[in-house]
């Protein structure tokens, strides 16, 4: 899997998008041992673990096909503990389980959902002493609006959020459009359908972006609109995945795919005939996300999560996680170490306009769940 002037163009574009818009048996006990051998503070916590301080296994919940593998293998031999993995489909499935009671050491939300978490109480003050790598992140990434400093989150990737197409089968003159998603007319006529995310405000935001509205609309009579053309559009979506939406178009499964870009990307680049196919942004505009590391307000094991995020800040880290799942790097010093190839597939993603973040609309959050649940019913 897998030019720095055009890196430096990407963050230009960036700041403009940004500025417009199991466990082991230690249980929740912390004052665990950190790794030169030093014995912990007493009744130590997320608020005094110390640089290089485990206290536990990592109990991590991330989106998948996410983090490198071999990254996690590393870190468990360099700090003597397992990284267990759960997955989620959604930031609102994410935000769902952590209301619940779930116990988590780390979590990936996006821009908008870590607003949500801190209002909530859900998440933990990031420790500065514990991450001295946060000096990594380039300025940008310290000045997000959904979490100011940061204090409680970490910027851990960004990407784009569009479609993958088989040219082979929608033909050479496909309109670059959300039309590939929601116009049954084109929809009826592709072997296998397509597959649209199974993600309320990814969806919902494509079919309001579809409508020329922002996907962070607040209009209800809009996003019954929005809701009704994705039920309209039903006949030709095949799926509703958040998971294995690249492997589905790639196999010939379905003609479209909406997903994230660095899947699509890989995806594709894995395919026997990868010329057959390409990832695009439509024309109506579509969604520019900054995934982050937060620990929980509950985790049992804070020191080990923080041990963890300053791990992936270190530069060869960052860039080896970039040059495994072709996202954008947040880390300054990370980037003259992330393969050029890499760089040029993510890079020209941000030279699109009318890209968005997602914001926190507040108590208006809930119905875009519903207005998809209604669609999809």
């Amino acid at each position: 899997m897998r030019k720095v002037a055009r890196l430096i163009a990407l963050l230009m574009v960036l700041a403009l998008v940004i500025a417009a818009c199991g466990g082991d048996d230690t249980g929740g006990e912390t004052g665990g041992t950190p790794v030169d051998g030093t014995e912990a503070p007493d009744g130590a916590t997320g608020a005094n673990c110390e640089l290089d301080q485990v206290d536990g296994d990592l109990n991590f919940y991330n989106w998948s096909e996410y983090m490198d593998p071999e990254l996690v293998t590393a870190f468990e031999e360099q700090y003597e503990v397992d990284v267990v993995e759960d997955f989620y489909e959604s930031n609102e499935a994410l935000l769902a389980q952590m209301q619940a009671g779930a116990v988590y050491d780390l979590i990936v939300p996006s821009d908008y959902m870590v607003g949500i978490m801190i209002q909530n109480g859900l998440l933990a003050p990031i420790n500065d002493d514990a991450v001295p790598n946060l000096s990594n992140l380039l300025a940008r990434f310290t000045e997000l609006p959904y979490d100011p400093g940061p204090e409680y989150s970490a910027a851990y990737q960004y990407g784009t959020t569009g479609l993958g197409v088989n040219v082979s089968v929608v033909g050479e003159g496909y309109p670059r459009s959300w039309a590939l998603l929601f116009d049954p007319e084109l929809t009826g006529g592709f072997p296998g359908g397509v597959s649209v995310l199974n993600d309320p405000r990814e969806t919902m935001g494509a079919a309001l972006k579809y409508l020329g509205y922002s996907l962070n609309d607040t209009d209800l009579d809009h996003l019954q609109e929005a809701a009704d053309t994705i039920s309209a559009a039903l006949g030709g979506i095949a799926t509703f995945d958040s998971d294995q939406y690249d492997e589905a178009l790639v196999a010939g499964e379905v003609a479209v795919s909406h997903g994230y870009s660095g899947n699509m990307i890989i995806g594709i680049g894995e395919a026997e005939n990868p010329d057959d196919y390409e990832y695009i942004l439509p024309e109506e505009g579509a969604t520019l996300w900054i995934d982050n590391m937060a620990v929980p307000a509950n985790a049992e094991h804070p020191c080990t999560a923080f041990t963890f995020i300053n791990y992936v800040l270190d530069a060869e880290n960052g860039a080896a996680l970039t040059n495994w799942n072709y996202y954008g790097t947040p880390n300054e010093a990370a980037v003259d170490l992330v393969e050029p190839e890499v760089i040029e597939f993510y890079a020209p993603t941000f030279e699109a306009e009318d890209l968005e973040v997602i914001e926190d609309t507040g108590d208006y959050e809930i119905n875009f769940t519903d207005f998809l649940a209604q669609a999809k019913s």
